[in-house]
């Protein structure tokens, strides 16, 4: 990994190039400073510093631009100078279509020394022990930009994986579907389950108590309700099959001469304890005269 690292300003903006991999040995391919005079009109300082740098980009062809991050200061004038430097520097590097990456300051000073809050003196002095150089960059804007690059090839892979997980976790929010699998309830109305809910419901009526419409059904017999009741027989009940439905003593089926006579029903008929009453006859059943 090639990176180039920019430490913005219209007085002195420097610039170095750092090469190699998180873990291994860094080694500086170049380093210098692009300057400015105090006098000159800010459009013609601005063009300076992106002649600096477009011919720094035609030198070594960096794969990454690392830029310090404008923070705010007291001095205002300080600031806008600062500012109006690192949009040129992302402007080259735009233009080229090379990826640029801001760094602050503190971020910088704690990737090289271990302390956000050390001194430019530290920073210079870790700088030439991490890329092997025989003296401390001069002046400190050099050692800066030195220090941007190393802090951008230790963390750039760390923030690449963050990048990439950030964005698998985006498709994945995308691709699902609002209403189906992050609703609980969409289970449970599929056309099997309320079939499956309905099919007990088609055989009752409502107010029957569970009771099914088949077994209260006009006509049935007596002895087809008294199916299955202990103590309690066909033969020991009027039969009402001879009777129309919601007719009132009408007589049984005729009987053939010599037949007994059945028993009086005059006295009630056991009762069984939950089977139905059966209707009562005041009078006995006589048959045709002899």
């Amino acid at each position: 990994m090639r990176v180039l690292g920019i430490d913005p300003g219209l007085t002195r903006c420097g610039v170095g190039v750092v090469e190699g991999v998180a873990g291994r040995p860094l080694t500086m391919l170049g380093v210098g400073v692009v300057r400015t005079p105090a006098d000159a009109e800010l459009g013609d300082r601005l063009v300076a510093v992106e002649q600096g740098i477009e011919a720094w980009l035609d030198e070594y062809a960096p794969g990454y631009v690392a830029v310090e991050r404008v923070f705010a200061q007291h001095n205002v004038r300080t600031v806008m100078g600062t500012a109006q430097a690192s949009a040129v520097a992302m402007l080259c590097a735009a233009r080229r279509g090379i990826p640029v990456a801001l760094h602050t300051p503190s971020e910088v000073k704690a990737a090289v020394t271990g302390s956000g809050r050390a001194e430019k003196a530290q920073v210079g002095a870790m700088v030439t022990r991490l890329l092997r150089l025989d003296a401390p960059p001069r002046p400190a804007d050099a050692a800066d930009a030195l220090a941007l690059a190393i802090c951008h090839i230790w963390r750039a892979p760390a923030q690449n994986r963050l990048q990439q997980a950030v964005a698998a976790h985006r498709t994945q929010g995308t691709a699902r579907v609002p209403g189906t699998s992050r609703n609980p309830g969409a289970s449970r109305t599929t056309g099997e389950s309320t079939t499956s809910r309905t099919a007990s419901g088609t055989s009752r009526t409502p107010g029957t108590s569970g009771t099914p419409v088949t077994s209260r059904t006009p006509g049935a017999s007596a002895a087809s309700r008294t199916a299955g009741i202990p103590g309690a027989s066909a033969t020991s009940r009027t039969p009402t099959t001879s009777r129309t439905a919601g007719t009132a003593g009408t007589a049984g089926p005729s009987r053939t001469a010599g037949t007994p006579a059945p028993p009086s029903t005059s006295a009630a008929a056991p009762r069984t304890s939950g089977a139905p009453d059966t209707p009562r006859i005041s009078r006995t059943l006589k048959g045709p005269a002899a």
